[in-house]
Formats: C-alpha cells, sequence, structure tokens
C-alpha cells in the first residue's frame, strides 16, 4: 500500500477540514480513513474536491491534530463519551486510548476515576481486561466494563455465588462459580461473551462415564488454550480439572492428594518457566496454608509442596496470598501485615524466608473488615494491597518504592492490572478506582 501525497479535503458537518494522505495513513489500514492512502482509491470527489462526512466536526478536528502530533486535546464542549463514540466510527479507538495512558509503570501510576458499583453488597473479584476494560463480580452477577468505563450487558448466574473470574481474551470470560443448593449441574465453570453477557459454554467434570456436580473455585488460562479450575465436589471429584477452551472437553484431572487441599485452592498460576501449575489454599480458608507445584506429565508427586500444618505457626507467619515469580526462580507470599517472604520455586523443601526489610514503614494489622492482604506481578514489579492501598516494590531486594492510596470506598478487597490499568475494588462503598499511567511531557 502506497502513500499518496496530495491534498485532502473533507466537509465534516459543514466546516471544512484539509489534510494529506500522508497524515491519514497514521490512521492505520483498519480505519475509516484507510482508502484515502491506498494506490487504488480514487481521491476524486463530487463536490469541488470535499469528501463530506456527516459527523461532529469538533470531534473530527481532535482526530486530525491526534494523528499529526499524537497528543490527544478534548474540546471544552465535547463529553469524553461523544469523543470515544466517533472514534469508534473512524477506527480510531486505539489510538486515542494510546494517548490517553502510557505504558504500565507502577511507581508512576495515577488515579483516572472511580466507578461506583451497580449491585448491592461486597465485591468478590475484579479482573482486569487485556483491551483496558475490566469484570467485577458482585453475588451472582459480573459487571462488565470496556476499556472507556461504559458498562456492557451484566452476566448473571441466577443466584449462583461466584468464587472466581477471568478474562480468556478480550471478548470473552470465565466465571467459576458454586453449585446451587438442590440443583445438581447448575454450578461449575462457564464462559460468557464479554460484550452480551450470554453463555457460550459450560464446562462439565467427569469421573469415569458419569457427570459429576461440583463448585469451581481459583482458575488459571495458559497459552495452550486450557483452563485450569480448583473443583470442590460431593464424591470423589475434589482436585484441580483442566479443560480445552475451544472444545470445552475436560482434558485430564488431577485428583486431592491425601491430606492436601486442592479442590478449595485460593489461587491457581500457570507458571510458563516450569510448564507447572502453582496451587495455593491459604489462611483463613483453611487453619493451614497449602501450596504446590503441580506438574500434569506426573501425578504421582508434586513438584514442590509446602504447608505450615503440624508446625508453630504465629499469627505474623500465617501466608493470605502466594504468586510464583519465574524470572527470580521463587514464590512470594505475603501475610497480614504485609510482610514478604520468599521460598525457592526449584527446592521441593524449600521454606518461607521472610524478609523484614520489605514491609511496609508503618506496620499495622489489618482492620475487621473481610479483606486480606493480594499479590501480582507485573513487567518486573511486585504489588500488594493493604487495607485501603496498594504498594508497589522493585528492584531485586523488593523495596517498597512507591504506594497507590485513595480515601475514598474503604479497604481493598481484590485488585488487578489489565490493559495498561490497574483496578482496585474496595469493600465499604461498593466501589472501584481505576489507575493509569500518564504519558510523558513531550520536550
Amino acid at each position: 500500500m502506497g502513500v499518496q501525497k496530495d491534498r485532502i479535503r473533507f466537509n465534516v458537518g459543514g466546516r471544512i477540514f484539509e489534510t494529506t494522505a500522508t497524515t491519514l495513513a497514521i490512521a492505520g489500514a483498519n480505519s475509516y480513513f484507510a482508502a484515502y492512502f491506498d494506490d487504488n482509491w480514487d481521491l476524486q470527489s463530487q463536490n469541488s474536491g470535499e469528501h463530506f462526512i456527516d459527523r461532529n466536526p469538533d470531534c473530527f478536528a481532535a482526530f486530525l491534530d491526534l494523528l499529526r502530533t499524537g497528543e490527544l486535546n478534548i474540546p471544552s464542549n465535547v463529553s469524553e463519551r461523544l469523543l470515544y463514540r466517533e472514534a469508534l466510527f473512524y477506527g480510531l479507538l486505539d489510538h486515542v486510548r494510546t494517548a490517553k495512558w502510557d505504558q504500565f509503570d507502577g511507581n508512576r501510576l495515577r488515579h483516572s476515576g472511580s466507578i461506583i458499583g451497580r449491585a448491592a453488597g461486597d465485591g468478590t473479584a475484579i479482573r482486569g481486561g487485556p483491551d483496558g476494560g475490566c469484570c467485577v463480580a458482585h453475588g451472582s452477577m459480573v459487571h462488565v466494563y470496556d476499556w472507556t468505563m461504559e458498562e456492557n450487558p451484566s452476566i448473571n448466574l441466577d443466584y449462583q455465588r461466584i468464587n472466581d473470574i477471568g478474562w480468556i481474551d478480550s471478548q470473552t470470560i470465565a466465571v467459576a462459580a458454586c453449585e446451587r443448593l438442590g440443583r445438581s449441574g447448575d454450578g461449575g465453570m462457564g464462559i460468557f461473551s464479554a460484550k452480551t453477557g450470554e453463555l457460550r459454554h459450560k464446562f462439565q467434570v467427569r469421573h469415569g462415564e458419569d457427570v459429576k456436580s461440583y463448585t469451581a473455585g481459583a482458575m488459571s488460562f495458559n497459552s495452550d488454550d486450557k483452563i485450569f479450575c480448583s473443583c470442590k465436589g460431593r464424591s470423589n471429584e475434589y482436585g484441580i480439572g483442566v479443560w480445552d477452551q475451544i472444545t470445552g472437553k475436560q482434558i485430564d484431572f488431577y485428583y486431592e492428594p491425601m491430606g492436601w487441599s486442592l479442590g478449595e485452592a485460593d489461587r491457581l498460576q500457570w507458571l510458563n518457566g516450569t510448564n507447572c501449575l502453582l496451587s495455593a489454599t491459604l489462611y483463613p480458608r483453611k487453619d493451614n496454608c497449602y501450596i504446590s507445584l503441580l506438574d500434569f506429565r506426573d501425578k504421582n508427586s508434586m513438584a514442590l509442596c509446602w504447608s505450615d500444618a503440624g508446625a508453630p505457626v504465629t499469627d505474623e507467619r500465617r501466608v493470605r496470598d502466594a504468586i510464583g515469580m519465574c524470572e527470580t526462580g521463587s514464590i512470594c507470599v505475603v501475610n497480614e501485615y504485609e510482610e514478604l517472604g520468599f521460598m525457592d520455586l526449584r527446592n521441593p523443601g524449600a521454606n518461607v524466608r521472610w524478609c523484614s526489610r520489605s514491609r511496609l514503614i508503618t506496620k499495622g494489622k489489618m482492620s475487621d473488615e473481610p479483606c486480606v492482604p493480594k499479590l501480582a506481578l507485573h513487567q518486573g514489579q511486585l504489588f500488594s494491597s493493604m487495607n485501603d492501598s496498594i504498594s508497589v516494590f522493585s528492584g531485586p531486594d523488593w523495596v517498597l518504592t512507591s504506594r497507590a492510596r485513595r480515601g475514598f470506598g474503604g479497604s481493598i478487597c481484590d485488585f488487578s492490572i489489565g490493559g495498561d490499568r490497574l483496578f482496585a475494588l474496595h469493600s465499604d462503598e461498593n466501589v472501584f478506582d481505576v489507575w493509569e499511567t500518564p504519558r510523558a511531557p513531550l520536550l
């Protein structure tokens, strides 16, 4: 596709604009303007060289300026909602999104807005989507937002309590829920359209030839189109199920070893560096913590297993969350004081090495609210929630380098990073915050 040098004139809603095919080419081949810089397009127009577009001229002016300079300047008389709608028409949403915030950096995060929830009661989970949107679980509902924070149709599981949610891609959301009491087969896991909320597929657990009822817990996904989910059934279907997310077929099951806890796992995480699945069942769901590394090629043993069962454990050492870090060959854990601990990912008998130097400057026990510290790892930075703030740890020694905090909404019950945004779900006021990295100023 060649770029023509001809100047092009537009009449947009009665206002005249003039630009070049070179400028329009920046919009990309999937934009409204693609034909104007195609060698096969005849630039001759019907009205004295003008191409008429019956759209908002103020938005068009902002888009031309965006293509010319890379900066988005929204006119005072144009709402963001109108601008996003017009950007969708021209195929420029990605350009608008890129101009609004920079690549994710936890140490440069700025609060960009708060969204009041649409449902009563505490939220269960929040997950950032790959395109900058998010989904929030409240009870039996999942509320889905696109990257403009416009709400899509909700996912309704009809009184089934949701345990976990996750994005398979920008169009598809997986939901794990409890089996409805007295209704066999109503629980489990399904995938839904993020745009319409419609069920696309429901995943079954099979034991032999029988279909079993089960409660689905924590989920994880990998690049081979597999879904992993902790399963708690009525008989012997306790453990981790594996499904093909395209065909919906169950392809494997890791049954819970005697004296261990997999079916009630709080966190599952696929570790590409080890081709293993991290499973963590944590306090306070269980009196003891269980962290294991499962190799599905050899289900007779665990690649790593750690538990505080039988050992004298003080409250300060109870693990509240765990995350695998393949780059450093370790598993990071956090306690209720936000002290970080580490264990060797390659050592099956590893113990937790607590690092007091990583604790917050102001040490304080959790409040009485039902919120526990959560961990996330993103682009070499470690994130930990504590009460109403999220701390960022950086460098080889995981030093506390910044903190994101808002005074509205109470303690953070969950947070997630996706699409170069951080989303924090608060417990008190049914609100979630959106954090972004501002663009660096042009010199």
